[in-house]
């Protein structure tokens, strides 16, 4: 059972006051499985309250409010043609419910292709505007299924292949969930809707934005490296599609590095649908060219696309650490060299100052002990 949340906003309390009571509807859809291939043990879709679920043959010797043969509408039909059907609305509740009934689109939540559809009061384009109920709101006592008609008229330039949906029992009470700040939450449960309109089919899947991040220890060998592979799946097709996704990656000189086999993944892929994936990867090489490699199948469908990517395992912050202490080394080599320069452009700080002042003292006295004229000293204002 997928539960998708929508519309659901929070908001602020000042400091001191009481937590405002918001006018926030959030829809919880609570909805079966991941499509026909993958079906769930329990078949209604159900939150422990209420299920939906397609309505039991006329015939069907069980008619209790649990009671289900179908884990949801599987119809086909040709463009311009009307299907009929009954849903089972069952209030498994001790209190009589009153429900709001709808049918919607279908489509994938964007990050991990969960199976969604649209709120009540969000416009339909698809199977969701296709569906008539005999009755929009329905109460129905405890313990108690009701059987609701409605029609699925196709217009005849539908075009072909798979429209998914979904017809919505939404509780027409507002909930309080829990916390601080107090928000209005509604709650729906749905029946799936697979309507596949007669015409050539086409499986067409892409994989494209392959990306790696990479993480790892400050130094090499001293803690444990991680990536995380990151892509997208497009759905091109009219068909829905349930991927298969194999991971390889080689490093220098094409060693095997990672090599995952083909595994079904958590999800239907709606046709024109796209969907934002990760693959973790703990235990990615810490030092090494890395060129990673998606091959993506299909369950049941004749797909076979591959996508990649390349990227250094480097320690950066372990490499800028060094960098900078070489270039600190550099600066200080080219301080000391540019010193010694400037010393030996400059020959007088070279010369012995003493030296220079004997001489001086030997000009004042009168000459050297060679000088001719040199007689004597004065002394006192005498010569001596």
């Amino acid at each position: 059972m997928t539960r998708a949340r929508a519309g659901a906003r929070a908001g602020a309390r000042s400091s001191g006051a009481l937590p405002t009571v918001l006018s926030v509807l959030g829809v919880l859809f609570a909805l079966l499985g991941l499509g026909a291939a993958s079906a769930p043990a329990a078949l209604a879709a159900d939150n422990g309250r209420w299920s939906v679920f397609p309505a039991p043959a006329a015939g069907a010797k069980d008619r209790s409010p649990t009671a289900q043969e179908r884990p949801f509408f599987t119809l086909e039909a040709d463009p311009g043609t009307t299907l009929r059907d009954k849903v089972s609305v069952s209030n498994l509740s001790g209190e009589p419910m009153t429900f709001r009934l709808y049918g919607a689109d279908a489509y994938n939540t964007p990050r991990d292709g969960g199976f969604a559809v649209r709120g009540a009061d969000e416009k339909n384009t698809d199977v969701g505007s296709w569906v008539r109920l005999a009755r929009s709101s329905i109460t129905i006592p405890a313990r108690t299924r009701a059987d609701v008609p409605f029609t699925v008229t196709v217009p005849a330039d539908a075009s072909p292949g798979d429209h998914p949906g979904a017809i919505v029992a939404l509780d027409t009470r507002v909930g309080t969930a829990p916390g601080d700040v107090r928000v209005g939450i509604r709650r729906a449960v749905g029946a799936r809707i697979y309507l596949r309109v007669a015409g050539p089919g086409l499986a067409a899947l892409t994989v494209e934005n392959v990306a790696v991040g990479h993480g790892g220890p400050l130094f090499p060998g001293t803690g444990d490296s991680h990536a995380t592979i990151r892509y997208t799946l497009v759905n091109r097709g009219n068909v829905s599609i349930t991927p298969r996704l194999a991971v390889t990656a080689r490093g220098l000189f094409g060693r095997t590095l990672l090599d995952r086999p083909a595994r079904t993944l958590p999800l239907e892929l709606l046709p024109g649908r796209r969907v934002e994936l990760t693959e973790p990867w703990s235990g990615a090489p810490q030092f090494d060219r890395v060129t990673v490699r998606l091959r993506v199948t299909a369950v049941r469908a004749d797909v076979d696309e591959t996508g990649g990517a390349s990227f250094l395992a480097v320690p950066w912050a372990a490499v800028g650490l060094v960098l900078a202490l070489l270039g600190g080394l550099v600066l200080l080599l080219l301080r000391i060299r540019a010193r010694r320069r400037a010393a030996e452009a400059d020959p007088a700080a070279q010369e012995d100052p003493y030296r220079a002042g004997d001489t001086d003292l030997a000009a004042r006295a009168g000459g050297g002990p060679d000088d001719p004229g040199a007689t004597g000293a004065t002394v006192g204002g005498r010569t001596a």
